[in-house]
């Protein structure tokens, strides 16, 4: 069974930065497409970044453009979201997901995922 194990949340002041891991369990790792989504206390969960199967490719929400970054170390079955430029409104819950199906493309759409993490909390302080 596929495992995805969310950590790097915490508390950070506005304008810090925050490092978030996905490690997955499974040697097929490589062949899945990840994305982030993350959750605010009372919202639908929304789109942050995704990337395909071989890292070449990614796609970020319009909200965190020039702040996030999404990147992958196949051999460590790990996917990271680098969050730079932090605001308040970024405080939520993240989560990791991984799609069965390798692909060139990345997914935008929860729907797309078959498999997702557990959340990590991000806090940013104002």
């Amino acid at each position: 069974q596929v495992q995805l194990v969310e950590s790097g949340g915490g508390l950070v002041q506005t304008g810090g930065s925050l490092r978030l891991s996905c490690a997955a369990s499974g040697s097929t790792f490589s062949t899945y497409p990840m994305g982030w989504f993350r959750q605010a206390s009372g919202t639908d969960r929304e789109f942050v970044a995704a990337i395909s199967t071989s890292g070449r490719n990614a796609g970020f929400a319009d909200y965190v453009k020039g702040r996030f970054t999404i990147f992958r170390d196949n051999a460590k079955n790990t996917v990271y979201l680098e969050m730079n430029s932090l605001k308040p409104e970024d405080t939520a819950v993240y989560y990791c997901a991984a799609r069965d199906e390798a692909s060139n493309s990345y997914y935008i759409s929860a729907i797309s995922y078959d498999h997702w993490g557990q959340g990590a909390q991000v806090t940013v302080s104002s």
